[in-house]
């Protein structure tokens, strides 16, 4: 059935395995896609919207390199909010609510559009290991696929386990069973392994809701994208979203279930993402909140189906029904089906290197989940990179890496191999030390000639990069040049409370104060006449409007990093034992040891290594 070799061999077509899939098979590898459902191809288990904070940044840094999520999430959106516009740009994060069906469409058609990319739906059950080497997998049905790497994306369908009040059942999903085998298999040949948990709330129908008693959250006036490419367009129409509060009623109801609940009765041992937690989590941890937000999402253009954000849950189904209907607007709610719990398998990604490549077995890569990651944009990003690094592997190239300064999921992936997670890890702006580098609107300037040179970003990706950078350097240096004067300047000076000028001044120094907008400047004739002629896009004249008024900022982090950056050059030899160096802290020498950082920049990135550790190490090694 399976008479050829196939170069990578991607299991679960979840998020992380549908980026893993396309870059491969992009890059030119013969990839074969096995999944258990073809029919759920980048599913959206949990909530219908791509991006949030720091999400929205990882969705636009997969898009410049060349991944489909950017692009899918545009096709389907439904609609369109940029986060944190009251902040400085670097905060600024994108985020679209989703049509569910129309993404997992989406998402199918694009992967059957792709060359080198076959599909086949069955199982997993084994890997099949050569000498140290992953060389494919064996399926439920005992047919064994060969191939020179594979990429495990298993989501949480790995020995799952569903929790409804005191009912547990396997499963991967609701509907749909999990899967066995690989875990046991991983675990014999020396892989640790831990359980984590995850949680979605009650789906309801939206016929049953009175949205009058809710806040509507509408999308933003002038709605933009997530993909730099032209292929898609913002929205012209919108799905509202809306609002509403738990209370102290609700809260008192939901109580009367704590002890048939498997979070409190000991039944569920793993721990669940910090910041999404479940309901009853909520109100037993913040026990002085008298009410939490609940955001009634829609599932899809149609559908009448909501999601319920806000009201994870894995209470019984009696509790959830009752508790819901005292929420304001929820009445006469009417369930779609309850919320669940579910329990997985993962792995601590310690055991892994930077390309995502397994430590003890060659050629083997996780993605997702397996990593003890939470989100779809953290899983999409993982796959995308153990795609690339799958494909470069069987080429026998070295692994591409993106640095902590580079992209989102160079903090990613760095945080996951150098300090673990024991909990759901989650992408926060916080994370990154160099979030002002690493904004939504320049992951394409950083990344798309990266994407380009690896085989996955087009050509016609490049160019409209180039372009971008070179007509926004265009503006700014006009803004630089340009003079004006007092007579001109003032007015608008004056409505914005600002103090006038008495000579000519530069626009640029004028646009740099901290209250003057771009809408500002636009009312200077020179100004608006050079726009105008020019035809700068909105995108340029906002990548120019904040390479005016952060420069400072810019440049001061961009020296930070590039001298932390030097670290990263200072290389470590290959299994080198730090256990001989005896001035060097117990804890220190034990957690290196295990970690076997590649450069000494990442070891000084490892929770209990001191500064003072890392002295002794440079001068060990005759720094």
């Amino acid at each position: 059935m399976f008479d050829k070799v196939y170069d990578v061999i991607v299991v679960g077509g979840g998020h992380a395995g549908s980026e893993a899939a396309a870059a491969a098979a992009n890059m030119g590898s013969s990839t074969l896609l096995v999944t258990m459902n073809l029919q759920n191809i980048a599913q959206m288990s949990c909530n219908p919207a791509m991006g949030g904070i720091a999400k929205g940044q990882i969705v636009r840094e997969i898009d410049a390199l060349g991944g489909y999520s950017g692009i899918v999430s545009d096709t389907s959106a439904i609609q369109f909010k940029m986060l944190n516009k009251s902040k400085g740009p670097a905060m600024w994060s994108p985020r679209v609510q989703s049509d569910r069906m129309r993404f997992a469409e989406d998402w199918r058609l694009m992967l059957e559009k792709t060359q080198n990319l076959d599909f086949y739906q069955e199982m997993v059950t084994g890997l099949l290991i050569k000498g140290g080497r992953c060389v494919g997998v064996k399926t439920s049905l005992g047919l064994e696929i060969s191939s020179r790497a594979v990429v495990l994306t298993n989501g949480t369908f790995l020995n799952g386990l569903i929790h409804i009040g005191e009912k547990n059942f396997g499963g991967g999903r609701a509907g749909e069973k999990a899967a066995t085998g690989i875990t046991e298999q991983l675990i014999d040949l020396g892989f640790d392994s831990g359980r984590m948990k995850t949680g979605t709330p009650p789906r309801v129908d939206g016929r049953s809701l009175d949205f009058s008693k809710m806040i509507e959250q509408p999308g933003d006036h002038n709605p933009k994208k997530f993909s730099y490419l032209d292929t898609t367009a913002p929205l012209k129409s919108q799905r509202s979203c809306h609002m509403t509060y738990t209370s102290n009623k609700v809260h008192n109801l939901l109580k009367t279930g704590f002890d048939r609940s498997p979070m409190f009765n000991g039944r569920i041992k793993s721990l669940g993402p910090r910041y999404c937690p479940s309901i009853e989590d909520k109100i037993n941890r913040f026990s002085d909140k008298e009410r939490h937000q609940i955001f009634v999402e829609p599932e899809g253009w149609n559908t009448v189906e909501y999601y319920i954000n806000g009201f994870s849950t894995s209470l019984p189904e009696d509790i959830q029904f009752k508790a819901l209907r005292a929420v304001k607007g929820f009445e006469k709610v009417r369930f779609f089906r309850p919320g669940y719990a579910i329990e997985y398998d993962y792995f601590p990604p310690t055991q892994l290197s930077y390309s995502l490549e397994t430590k003890i077995i060659d050629g083997l890569f996780f993605a997702g989940q397996i990593n003890g990651t939470t989100g779809y944009e953290e899983a999409a990003s993982q796959g995308l990179m153990a795609g690339i690094n799958a494909s470069l592997s069987v080429n026998n190239k070295d692994p591409f890496v993106l640095r902590r300064d580079e992209a989102y999921i160079g903090v990613l992936i760095d945080d996951l191999i150098t300090k673990g997670t024991e909990e759901p890890y989650r992408m926060f702006t916080s994370r990154a030390e160099y979030r002002t580098l690493l904004r939504q609107d320049n992951a394409d300037i950083r990344l798309t000639q990266k994407g380009f040179d690896l085989g996955i970003a087009s050509e016609k990706r490049l160019t409209r990069m180039r372009q971008k950078q070179q007509k926004s350097e265009t503006l700014v240096s006009f803004f630089r040049k340009q003079s004006v004067k007092p007579e001109v300047a003032n007015p608008v000076l004056e409505q914005k409370e600002s103090a006038a000028i008495r000579q000519s001044n530069k626009v640029f120094k004028i646009f740099s104060r901290p209250n003057i907008t771009m809408e500002d400047v636009l009312q200077f004739p020179e100004v608006k006449n050079f726009i105008e002629r020019e035809q700068f896009d909105d995108e340029t004249i906002e990548q120019a409007e904040i390479q005016i008024k952060y420069a400072g900022y810019i440049n001061k982090e961009k020296n930070n990093a590039d001298k932390l950056t030097r670290l990263e050059y200072v290389k470590i030899p290959q299994d080198f034992n730090y256990s001989q160096i005896k001035s060097m802290s117990f804890e220190a020498r034990e957690k290196l040891n295990t970690v076997q950082p590649k450069t000494v920049a990442q070891a000084s990135r490892i929770s209990g290594v001191s500064p003072n550790d890392i002295s002794v190490l440079l001068v060990y090694m005759g720094r």
